[in-house]
């Protein structure tokens, strides 16, 4: 696992809250000149640390007023198996993420989806239909308090 210094967890903390920052008012935040900046950067990103870049958008304003959480049983549990139902999962547009779990259910799902009938469609045609999903149980988000909060950074080191 890569250090981080102080400087390093003021860009990547800054970066989190503002993306598109331009390079010299990221320096200015962080202490730094712009071409050391940069370079600190550029190394962030080569590291992998940073991901990527993209906006994030308003479900609401697009008409996805649903955040639905479905918790997937399968019936045989082998690496197969696993790559074979994540492929399915990740080529659902509605499916925002997705997570291995531990627990009761074997995954955890997040769908967006502009009504209940849309959802019902994607359960029953998309979700159901994957090979080796034997139950699917659905909560549905009545309001998001916190969505994509930032990574907590500090005692990273």
């Amino acid at each position: 696992m890569p250090t981080f210094d102080a400087t390093d967890r003021a860009i990547l903390a800054r970066l989190q809250t503002d993306g598109r920052i331009p390079n010299i008012e990221l320096a200015d935040a962080v202490n730094l000149s712009p071409s050391a900046c940069l370079r600190r950067l550029r190394a962030l990103e080569q590291a992998g640390v940073i991901a990527g870049y993209r906006a994030e958008l308003d479900r609401e304003k697009l008409g996805l007023q649903l955040t639905i959480f479905v918790q997937l049983k399968v019936n045989r549990h082998a690496h197969e198996t696993s790559t074979k139902v994540e492929e399915a999962l990740n080529a659902i547009p509605a499916v925002v993420a997705s997570y291995l779990i531990s627990g009761e259910a074997d995954l955890l799902v997040e769908i967006a989806a502009p009504s209940l009938a849309a959802y019902e469609r994607i359960l029953l045609d998309q979700i159901l239909a994957i090979p080796y999903v034997v139950e699917a149980r659905s909560t549905f988000a009545i309001r998001t308090i916190k969505n994509r909060g930032p990574l907590p950074l500090a005692g990273l080191e």
